[in-house]
């Protein structure tokens, strides 16, 4: 192979119209390799010559800009590792922690995709292997460098940069060096750079592909059940999201079913309570019918009694009859006598008949005898016919005379039996009258005993009648008190419940929201790491961030908050020495950057006045210390805070800010921004202020939660102690005991009258038996003999 060197390219070349374009400018080498201390190399010539014995650090000039360019090969450094660029130290001096390479380029004629004239690419590497890259400062990829580098043929491997050797690989055509260096100077190479890395994209794809198509193939074995989860799933969510509207529907309906359940059961309670007057008015009606009823009672009583007289005096009048019956008997016996008198009367006739046989047949033969002496007597007979004239005509009236003595005699006999039966009858009732006058006495005074233990009875059932009617009074009445008690404290009871509900539950937002702002306080969520960094550092943690040292009521927080939104995270510092060392210790710890307010530049100044109508000024609506005051007057003099919702056509002459109170827009004179409120907007704001209103809150909160529980489980107590003292049941008791002293006494009332009914029936009686014996007449008995015939 030929050895004669390349032939140059010419001036026109693109390489050439791309240096002549682009002109490096400078060189910056902090820690890296043997450059420990801050390096700057200016190339302000067209040629620019850096000479040194060897080891002074030539190579390593070259090295850096290969590295800062982006070399990832350390072999390609001449290094075993990537760290080993990092200055390791001599014996006089430490070794260094970071190495540092910035290269700077002109571009005037803008060949670079960028609208910075100067163009400074800085590469840093930790020793804790951590590295990143920054164009003009701002942290940026390799990528970014290389793509900004693309077209200009500069990068790590380009020709550009002749390396120790590369020369040598050119003449020898090592690996095509010569070929890619004709690539880089006809602005191939750029294009075979992209070419592999769509290659490269191509084949990714393809394997994508592949590995797409095993997984398609894995996928369709699993689709159907993929496809029945998704539906599942699907009908999951639905059901889920119906569960949702309906479980709120069915809190709905139980809500109203609890109202409509309360009024049903406070029209129930009216009804009943109605129902209850009701029904004492019927208890009433009906103890006033059963007073009626025991007056009724007493009629019957009455009547009673006035059977039992009747039955009495019908009783007598069967005694009457079987006095008579007894009479009727006597009478009967003295028939019977009569009867057997008579018989033998009969039987004295019948031998006295006999006897008047014998006496006839004797007669018969005196008559025979005599008729003998008729004949002669016939004589006489005529003589005696005439006398017997006369002695008839004195027989006639003989005779009359004694037809009137039989007729006297049986008159005196019949009267003589009356009198004999009357007797009977009055010695009967002489007997019976005095029976019963003994039986009558005996009978009044035991009842007279009884009336007298009647009276002492009924006299001490009234004093327990009054003594049971003033306990159950004192029942009914201690009963009403206690049922209007146990109201007052059911519903005071009910009215502590839901003063307690409400309480919890307001107590359990202020302790979510407690939490959740002291996690945001202490973990400082949305703060970048530089604050957290300071914020977490002794010598700093007690600096105040602007977000910190201000306040707002919560209807205008989130408006405030949108407008402070870059300032929140600002640190507010006394002065310049302060901000001074935050940043030193960033700069120490590679913890990036931090704002700040000097408090010192705000001590003169004065607020702006700027009203609109319907506005109100925004730095009237801040608390704070008034330390920060003139800070605030600075940030938010100018901001008006709007209670309407509508955007202002034309605002005034100046720099003022518009926000509406719901934070919905932020409206200036050449820009409006603006949209929907976020769920946890306004919540960055006054987070160590509302952290204390919220403690403070929740300790209020607390302890009204307390003082409320003590009162529930009071009136519980209270409840459950009048529930407890309940007595209907005594109240029945009592009222049986009255019920049944009433009716012992009535009964005994009804006894008394029987009693005083029956010793006034037998009084009179007494009397008319008294008075009856007085009018029986002495009968004198007629004696048969006494008659004469």
């Amino acid at each position: 192979m030929s050895k004669n060197p390349p032939i140059p390219p010419s001036p026109n070349h693109p390489i050439f119209l791309s240096l002549q374009a682009m002109r490096l400018k400078s060189l910056e080498i902090k820690g890296f390799k043997s450059f420990a201390n801050e390096t700057v190399m200016h190339f302000g010539e067209d040629v620019i010559g850096i000479v040194g014995p060897n080891g002074s650090g030539k190579s390593n000039v070259v090295d850096a800009i290969r590295w800062v360019l982006g070399e990832q090969k350390s072999s390609e450094l001449r290094l075993d590792t990537m760290t080993s660029v990092i200055f390791n130290g001599t014996k006089k001096r430490k070794p260094g922690g970071l190495a540092s390479v910035s290269l700077t380029f002109e571009n005037t004629k803008n060949l670079l995709p960028t609208e910075y004239n100067t163009v400074t690419v800085t590469r840093m590497l930790y020793r804790t292997g951590e590295s990143e890259y920054r164009l003009n400062g701002v942290q940026c990829r390799l990528k970014d460098i290389t793509s900004l580098l693309m077209d200009t043929g500069i990068g790590s491997d380009s020709y550009a940069i002749i390396a120790l050797g590369m020369v040598d690989d050119i003449l020898a055509d090592k690996d095509n060096s010569r070929r890619r260096m004709f690539e880089q100077a006809a602005g191939v190479s750029k294009y075979k750079a992209r070419k592999k890395e769509t290659l490269s994209k191509l084949e990714s794809t393809s394997a994508d592909l592949e590995r797409i198509q095993d997984l398609l193939f894995e996928i369709e074995g699993n689709l159907a059940t993929l496809e029945k989860q998704a539906k599942r799933t699907k009908r999951y969510f639905e059901i889920r999201e119906e569960y949702k509207l309906l479980s709120i529907d069915l809190g709905l309906i139980k809500v109203a079913t609890l109202r409509e359940s309360q009024r049903e059961v406070q029209g129930q309670l009216e009804k009943e309570e109605h129902s209850y007057r009701q029904l004492e008015i019927e208890t009433r009606e009906i103890e006033a019918h059963l007073e009626k009823e025991r007056k009724s009672n007493l009629d019957t009583e009455k009547t009673l009694s006035e059977r039992q007289r009747e039955l009495n005096h019908l009783v007598g009048q069967i005694k009457n009859t079987e006095a008579d019956k007894r009479m009727q008997e006597q009478k009967k016996q003295f028939v019977e006598q009569t009867r057997v008198k008579l018989a033998e009367e009969i039987k004295s006739a019948e031998s006295r008949i006999e006897q008047l046989k014998l006496e006839i047949e004797r007669y018969q033969i005196e008559v025979k005898t005599e008729q003998s002496q008729e004949q002669n007597l016939m004589e006489s007979l005529q003589i005696a016919d005439n006398q017997l004239k006369e002695i008839r005509e004195g027989h006639g009236t003989l005779k009359s005379d004694l037809d009137a003595i039989m007729k006297d005699q049986q008159a005196i006999e019949r009267e003589v039996f009356e009198l004999e039966k009357r007797k009977a009858v009055n010695s009967n009732q002489i007997q019976s009258a005095l029976f019963e006058l003994e039986r009558s006495g005996f009978d009044t005074e035991q009842r007279r005993e009884e009336v007298a233990q009647l009276q002492l009875k009924i006299d001490a059932l009234e004093a327990e009648e009054i003594t049971k009617k003033a306990i159950l009074e004192a029942l009914e009445k201690a009963e009403e008190q206690r049922h209007e008690e146990l109201q007052q404290a059911e519903a005071a009871l009910e009215e502590l419940t839901k003063k307690i509900a409400r309480i919890n539950r307001e107590m359990d937002a202020r302790r979510n929201e407690f939490k959740l702002t002291q996690s945001m306080i202490e973990n400082l969520e949305g703060f970048p790491e530089s604050i957290r960094f300071l914020s977490g550092n002794k010598e700093w943690k007690d600096t105040p961030l602007l977000s910190d040292i201000i306040y707002v009521k919560e209807v205008y927080r989130v408006a405030i908050e949108n407008y402070l939104e870059p300032y929140l995270s600002y640190y507010v510092v006394k002065d310049l020495k302060e901000a001074q060392r935050a940043i030193e210790l960033l700069s120490k710890s590679q913890k990036g950057k931090a704002n700040f307010f000097v408090l010192d530049a705000f001590q003169n100044h004065a607020s702006p006045i700027t009203l609109l109508p319907d506005t109100l000024q925004a730095v009237d609506l801040v608390e704070t210390d008034s330390a920060y005051r003139n800070l605030f007057g600075y940030l938010l003099g100018n901001v008006l805070v709007t209670e309407r919702e509508d955007l202002v056509t034309q605002l005034p002459e100046g720099d003022v800010v518009l926000l509406s109170k719901s934070g919905r827009f932020i409206q200036r004179k050449f820009s409006i921004s603006g949209g929907s409120v976020g769920l946890f907007e306004g919540k960055k704001i006054g987070r160590k202020k509302n952290l204390e209103i919220l403690e403070n809150q929740v300790k209020k909160l607390e302890k009204e939660s307390n003082s409320l529980s003590t009162e529930f489980y009071n009136a519980k107590s209270k409840i459950e102690t009048l529930k407890a003292q309940r007595v209907p049941a005594q109240i029945q008791d009592a009222r049986n005991e009255l019920n049944k002293v009433t009716q012992q006494k009535i009964t005994f009332y009804t006894r008394l009258e029987n009693f005083e009914t029956f010793l006034r029936d037998a009084d009179k009686k007494a009397r008319r038996i008294t008075t009856n014996d007085a009018g029986i007449a002495r009968v004198e008995y007629i004696d048969r003999a006494g008659f004469g015939f």
